[in-house]
This record gives structure tokens, C-alpha cells and sequence, in this order.
């Protein structure tokens, strides 16, 4: 990353991106351990229930995480801005704000679900409730690869690490949508998968933020 922009980082900025990225650290890998909990779970039901694999109980606990969770991703993609990664141009702004919001939109899908915990799958909610699954994490992915060219663009971090926002964008088009479109296995994979990717970019924001020129 640049040396210059982070000389001129003030101790404010620092905390505040570091904290950033400590928090989407950790909700990075909350999600891909819930991932994985959720592979590995003895089934509690059939697959024919909404709440599959977990009671209705069990689901209404795994969503709330779910949405706390999202919530803490959603500050994670501050940090963009925070730091200077994405530049001060208005790219930057629209895709991090844009990625912000859409964030919240899908952790307020994650607890809309609870009202379906006893449906059958599929069904007329549970329908609607995937749709808007689709919605959010789609404009996730667009506006995630706006940013991830705003931060090219800004050229503010050097090395890998300034491709990772564009590549969280990228796949939630492949191999996000499709993975979750297949068996429930692979779905838990791939959203495994893009959890870490958070983390790393926690991870990042927590070891090294910049701020921009």
C-alpha cells in the first residue's frame, strides 16, 4: 500500500479503520463458521421445511446471528471509505455506500425469514423471502464491483489486497449464485467461502489502513 497516504493517516482514522476491520474480522469468520456448522448439523427436520436443517427454534436462533452478523459486514464496507481505500471520488462513495446498504437490506431478509421458521419449502413466502435473497445479494455483488474499481482506481493499496474488494463483488456472480442455486452442501460452501473473503478484508483493514491523498 501506498507509504505516503499512510504517513499522512491521522490517529483517528487509524483507530476508527482498524476498529472497522476488527469487527468485519470477526463476522467474516462467524459466517464461515456457521457455514460449516450448518454442513456438518444432524438434520432436525426434512428438507421439505423452510427451517431445514434446525427446529423452528434452531432457526430462529441461526437467523438471528445471521442478522447480526450481516450488520457487522455492512460496517466492515465502511472501512473502505474510512481507510481512503476507495478514494474520495463519487465511484467510491456510490459502491461502498451502495454495498453498505444493500448489506443491511439482506440482514433485514435474514430476519424477515423467522416468519417462515414453520413453512413448508417451497411456498408462496418462502418464494417471496428467495426473491428478495436474490435481490440483495445481487446488488451486493454490483455495487461491491464498483468498489473494487474505485479502490483500483484510487490506488491507494498495492498488491493483492487492492483486488479484494472487486473480487467479493465478482463472486457473488460466480461462484456465489450458482453454488446456492445447487445442492445445499456446495450453497454452504460457496457462502463459506465468501465469509473468508470478508475476514480477509478485515483482516486487512485491521493490520494496515490507509488513508488516501
Amino acid at each position: 500500500m501506498s507509504t505516503d497516504s499512510a504517513a499522512r493517516l491521522r490517529p483517528a482514522d487509524a483507530v476508527t479503520s482498524r476498529r472497522l476491520g476488527a469487527i468485519g474480522f470477526w463476522a467474516g469468520l462467524v459466517g464461515a463458521a456457521s457455514g460449516l456448522f450448518l454442513i456438518a448439523y444432524p438434520a432436525a427436520v426434512d428438507d421439505g421445511r423452510y427451517s431445514y436443517p434446525f427446529t423452528a427454534t434452531g432457526f430462529t436462533i441461526a437467523q438471528t446471528v445471521f442478522f447480526v452478523q450481516h450488520v457487522c459486514l455492512a460496517i466492515l464496507l465502511a472501512g473502505l471509505l474510512t481507510s481512503g481505500a476507495a478514494g474520495r471520488s463519487g465511484l467510491g462513495r456510490i459502491g461502498v455506500g451502495g454495498s453498505m446498504l444493500a448489506m443491511l437490506g439482506l440482514a433485514a431478509v435474514e430476519l424477515a425469514a423467522i416468519s417462515a421458521r414453520d413453512s413448508l419449502y417451497p411456498s408462496p413466502r418462502t418464494d417471496t423471502l428467495d426473491l428478495w435473497y436474490g435481490v440483495t445479494s445481487i446488488a451486493i455483488g454490483v455495487f461491491l464491483i464498483i468498489a473494487g474499481i474505485a479502490v483500483l482506481r484510487a490506488r491507494v493499496w498495492s498488491g493483492w489486497q487492492r483486488y479484494l474488494p472487486l473480487v467479493l463483488g465478482i463472486y457473488v456472480f460466480v461462484p456465489l449464485t450458482p453454488g446456492i442455486l445447487g445442492p445445499f452442501v456446495v450453497g454452504r460452501l460457496v457462502i463459506t467461502v465468501w465469509m473468508v473473503l470478508f475476514a480477509l478484508l478485515g483482516w486487512v483493514l485491521m493490520r494496515r489502513p490507509v488513508r488516501g491523498s
